[in-house]
């Protein structure tokens, strides 16, 4: 008789926010988590992707699919008080959103606007704080394994990354972010981390100038010598949501075929 492998989050539910498309990482980490057993509940944001997302959410089964905006407290308020009917209890959820004014992204960072600063700190940072306090009291309770919370992010947090800009400070923000939610979480045996992925050639990217050029010079500086797979992203996802990450909080967690640890490289 063949056993079967254990799914690493039977039982438990997860809210994935931001998947826009196939392509997405969220929808990488989607796929994953129901893979290994969890029911998965999908966000969108206006009529625009409704249509996009539920035709994913059909493709891959997941539970539910519920509007929200995360710019918008009402639609958070909305959807906690749509989960808490239902009587559910979250076990994880993914923030994956973020944007900036493509101008903010295409000019010199000295240049950015007052009001484009702010939207992108807006939605790719301080959306993260919005979603935990919306969703932090559907989490399980402390002695039931508490919550994950995660997000995703890159390098131009920390590094200058040539034409990233105004999405690089608020990838900071999110950064610092995650580490203070962790400390005001942790009591909760809420955990916050962030997973820092390589280059992916995702829709989103497309809108950073020289994205291409990027990959390319990705895969030659990294140790392994390519560029990040969302599944790979996504494999990390399920650990940080599953019992095997029970220990891990306020981190960075980088799946970047070690880009991040390169220098300059030499050559003739």
């Amino acid at each position: 008789m063949v056993s079967r492998m254990p799914q690493l989050m039977e039982g438990k539910v997860a809210l994935v926010l931001g998947v826009a498309n196939r392509w997405s990482i969220a929808h990488a980490i989607a796929k994953a988590f129901i893979r290994e057993g969890a029911r998965v509940i999908l966000t969108y944001q206006g009529d625009r992707q409704k249509n996009t997302v539920e035709e994913l959410a059909a493709e891959l089964k997941v539970h539910q699919v519920i509007p929200c905006d995360v710019t918008q407290d009402t639609q958070l308020d909305a959807l906690a008080s749509e989960l808490k009917s239902q009587g559910a209890v979250l076990n994880a959820v993914v923030h994956s959103i973020a944007f900036a004014n493509r101008e903010d992204l295409s000019h010199p960072f000295v240049e950015t606007s007052r009001a484009g600063f702010a939207l992108a700190q807006d939605v790719s940072a301080y959306s993260l704080v919005a979603v935990a306090r919306a969703t932090t009291p559907l989490m399980a309770a402390p002695e039931q394994g508490g919550g994950s919370i995660m997000t995703l992010t890159y390098l131009g947090s920390t590094r200058v990354v040539e034409n990233y800009n105004v999405m690089g400070v608020a990838k900071a923000s999110l950064e610092a972010s995650v580490r203070y939610l962790a400390a005001d979480l942790g009591p909760s045996n809420i955990r916050v981390n962030a997973i820092s992925a390589g280059a992916v050639k995702t829709t989103s990217a497309r809108g950073i100038r020289d994205f291409s050029k990027m990959l390319e010079g990705g895969a030659k500086l990294a140790p392994l010598r390519r560029n990040t797979d969302p599944a790979e992203v996504a494999d990390t996802a399920v650990f940080l949501a599953s019992d095997l990450g029970r220990g891990v909080t306020g981190n960075i967690i980088y799946v970047d075929a070690g880009a991040q640890i390169m220098g300059f490289a030499l050559t003739e």
